[in-house]
């Protein structure tokens, strides 16, 4: 029998090649997770949905699978947004405060984050997330919480993250079909954040770079603050399509090399060392060189790292990020990855372990595959009542949610 429960809180990661959602409780400052869905989804491309029917159908495998091991029914959910359309910027805020006697309150800071929003946007692009990043009063920079404090004109300096509208609608379209509503957006990384990143690797300087199938998500925080993240249009699904063409076999097996063979530094791998092809496949003939693959697997993601290499050079972080990079999501799973990871982006690198301990059905918590799932989880837990990224946050999921219901009613009957 499914039951209802008034705490229970969901995470949804619709993913390139994968739907998979998390849900638990937490009580008494534990998260207690109860249960986990997975589910295959070709219905998207690149984070974007492609196929309306095909997604939803995975969204709501995987929510039964969730259903079914944890005996909870699910209402609605945290559902993490990603794909090569979301695009960020900074932005600078600036009002009078309200109050004759100069002292701030929380509904100035409220008024400056959404003179913040006011960036020139295309008609079809919303703001997802405005993220504060620092306060400056009457000139003083450099202030956390000006709550309560004094000065005549208070400015905020936020990083704006915003997404194709229509992107958007589908995503939340597809999630109202499979019988849910949505609590609230959330992108990928900053959900991430809250299950891989530790306090003190956010004050110092540190990279998240999430590892889809379809992109690769990103987020650079310093000093506690989210300071720059990005997009970019290249996945684990790359690698395993480069196989494919440098083998001339198919994607199937190509994906089975990747997985099982796959290598990022072919100087550890020996000339000698082969691959029976009849082994994977009963249909393929030959044996390939284990390093040939290697160098295939070495060229893309040195692609890859050289592109984020361009993005920190934008914001003076290239080498300079004290705390590394942590790396997660399915593409993380590379045999050699770290060592790469090091090599090209001359930082500290890892492997993101979840930074809580929980209890319930732990043994996925672990797993890159259900990682946003679980961060989105920890989002609604932490950030849910509080609208957002901290108390300073402002979301734009209430105007989206309207326009995807007034959507939606064009075609009903």
């Amino acid at each position: 029998m499914v039951k209802k429960a008034k705490n229970l809180v969901v995470g949804l990661d619709v993913g390139s090649t994968k739907v998979a959602c998390c849900l638990g409780i937490q009580e008494e400052g534990i998260t207690d997770i109860l249960g986990y869905g997975l589910a295959p989804c070709l219905g998207l491309r690149r984070g974007i949905v492609v196929d309306i029917e095909e997604t939803v159908s995975a969204i709501s495998a995987c929510l039964e699978e969730a259903e079914r091991m944890s005996g909870f029914m699910i209402d609605n959910a945290f559902v993490g947004v990603g794909g090569a359309h979301i695009e960020s910027e900074n932005s600078r805020g600036v009002i009078a405060v309200s109050k004759a006697d100069g002292e701030i309150s929380e509904e100035d800071v409220a008024r400056a984050v959404e003179a913040a929003k006011t960036v020139s946007l295309p008609p079809n692009r919303e703001i997802l997330h405005v993220i504060p990043k620092t306060f400056i009063i009457d000139g003083q920079e450099g202030i956390k919480d000006p709550v309560g404090m004094s000065g005549v004109r208070l400015e905020v300096e936020a990083h704006v993250i915003g997404v194709a509208t229509g992107a958007i609608k589908n995503l939340t379209k597809c999630v109202f079909q499979s019988g849910i509503s949505i609590n609230e957006l959330v992108f990928g990384p900053l959900a991430l954040s809250k299950l891989l990143l530790s306090k003190k690797q956010k004050e110092i300087g540190t990279i998240l770079i999430d590892m889809g199938a379809g992109t690769t998500s990103f987020a650079v925080f310093e000093e506690g603050d989210l300071i720059h993240s990005a997009v970019l249009p290249i996945g684990s699904s790359h690698i395993t399509n480069d196989i494919a063409i440098g083998l001339r076999t198919s994607l199937e097996v190509a994906e089975k090399i990747k997985r099982d063979y796959g290598f990022c530094d072919p100087d550890q791998i020996a000339e000698k060392e082969i691959i029976n092809l009849k082994k994977i496949d009963s249909n393929e003939e030959g044996e390939i060189s284990k390093r040939y693959v290697a160098e295939i697997i070495e060229a893309r993601i040195s692609e890859l790292f050289s592109m984020i290499k361009d993005e920190l050079r934008k914001i003076d972080r290239d080498g300079m990020l004290p705390a590394g990079a942590v790396l997660t999501g399915g593409g993380s799973q590379l045999k050699g990855l770290v060592d790469v990871a090091k090599e090209n982006l001359k930082l500290p690198a890892q492997i993101g372990v979840p930074i809580l301990e929980f209890s319930g059905i732990v043994d996925k918590a672990n797993n890159p595959v259900y990682a946003q799932a679980v961060g989105l989880m920890l989002w609604g837990i932490e950030e849910g009542g509080r609208g957002g990224y901290g108390k300073f946050a402002i979301n734009n999921i209430s105007n989206i949610s309207k326009k995807i219901k007034d959507f939606i009613k064009q075609y009903l009957p």
